[in-house]
């Protein structure tokens, strides 16, 4: 560990130059910041000095994530699907910028050390948005995660491990729910019970999804599941859309999956862990603006049926995450990153508002996307 600087000997600076070096990562080690994003895995941007080939110095930064183990039970098998995404994407459309995750010598993705399971892949200087009234930047986006979907159509979704068994199956989050309620660990059960009751009381509509799938009526598709405005990089000064990111969750599913998970983030009038919960609801214009980026690229794809889920799969997803939130509640905070007191029951009531005003507007909704989706047909069939 000699090649630290002597003001970086700290515990985690030691950590990381181990990282860097077991996927051999050439030139001294410089600095590193940790970049608070995402609510499971710690990350941080770590430099490097560089000969840039004329005798001058230039930092090279790189991306080292610590994989949070209780979120993501099967590490091994994660990294097997990122692998197996991004090479199919670099094959196969190599002038599409993706993630780029180092190896170790003996051909990891990963470094499983007694520290931590650890990833390295290329920093991509760019900027985020965790909310936006850009209606241009929510429509890229909508075609960033459109784009990378349709770039998977034809790769074998039943080739992906299920990373987290029944992740977007809601039927099993809201047993899993039940359950825990029943056992109620840390006695918080009482404080909640309004947010249980609501949850419990739309339980049937919450779940189309996942029946609908069950009857064999929606297809698989390869999702990504985590689609935040914020996992996508945009340009820092043109603002296009560069690379969508944070591949974690990256297994089979539905299309509602991914454009609900979008919806219920970007849309919302409030960040999703908002006190003011009474202030939550969908912002259609917003709604508007991502649905014709998304089906921009995917409308000549998609089925009529899962069209037409399109509308539910918002009110599914904002559901089946105030299942979540208030679950890990209810069993002491273990899952999510909890930056105050009752952190995973304000995103609950934030949750439960924005599922509320949800299902004041799907009539709207339903029409808005009906109509991007004849539109955009249209165009992809040349007519």
């Amino acid at each position: 560990m000699s090649n630290l600087p002597e003001n970086m000997n700290s515990q985690t600076a030691r950590q990381l130059l181990k990282v860097g070096e077991a996927f051999r990562i050439p030139g001294p080690f410089f600095s590193y910041e940790e970049i608070k994003m995402g609510n499971v895995n710690h990350t941080y941007k770590v430099n490097y000095i560089r000969d840039d080939g004329s005798g001058m110095a230039k930092i090279k930064s790189y991306l080292v994530q610590r994989v949070n183990t209780y979120a993501f039970q099967r590490p091994l098998e994660l990294m097997s699907n990122i692998d197996k995404v991004t090479e199919y994407i670099h094959a196969n459309f190599p002038h599409v910028k993706c993630l780029h995750f180092h190896h170790t010598q003996e051909r990891n993705n990963y470094l499983m050390d007694e520290d931590g399971f650890w990833r390295l892949s290329n920093y991509v200087p760019s900027v985020t948005f965790n909310s936006c009234g850009n209606l241009d930047i929510v429509r890229s986006a909508g075609q960033a995660f459109g784009d990378f979907q349709m770039m998977l159509s034809a790769f074998d979704a039943r080739s992906l491990y299920y990373t987290i068994e029944d992740f977007h199956n809601t039927r099993e989050r809201y047993a899993k729910l039940k359950k825990d309620m029943q056992a109620d660990p840390c006695g918080r059960v009482n404080e909640v019970r309004e947010e249980l009751d609501w949850l419990l009381s739309v339980e049937d509509e919450a779940c189309k999804l996942t029946d609908l799938y069950e009857a064999g009526e929606l297809p698989l598709r390869v999702t990504h599941n985590d689609t935040k405005i914020n996992n996508v990089l945009f340009d820092e000064e043109t603002l296009k859309p560069l690379v969508v990111v944070d591949l974690d969750t990256v297994m089979p599913g539905l299309v509602g999956h991914d454009f609900g998970d979008a919806i219920r983030f970007a849309a919302n009038f409030v960040e999703e862990d908002s006190p003011e919960a009474q202030k939550a609801g969908v912002n259609l214009n917003v709604y508007w603006a991502f649905a014709e980026g998304f089906l921009t690229e995917t409308a000549a794809a998609l089925t009529e049926v899962e069209v037409e889920t399109l509308g539910n799969s918002c009110f599914t997803l904002a559901c089946e995450l105030s299942t979540r939130f208030l679950d890990d509640y209810i069993m002491g905070d273990k899952y999510f990153k909890t930056n105050m007191p009752q952190h995973n029951l304000v995103r609950t009531r934030c949750q439960i508002a924005l599922a509320k005003d949800m299902l004041k507007k799907m009539n709207a909704m339903n029409a808005i996307v009906r109509d991007c989706w004849v539109r955009n047909r249209e165009k992809q069939d040349g007519r």
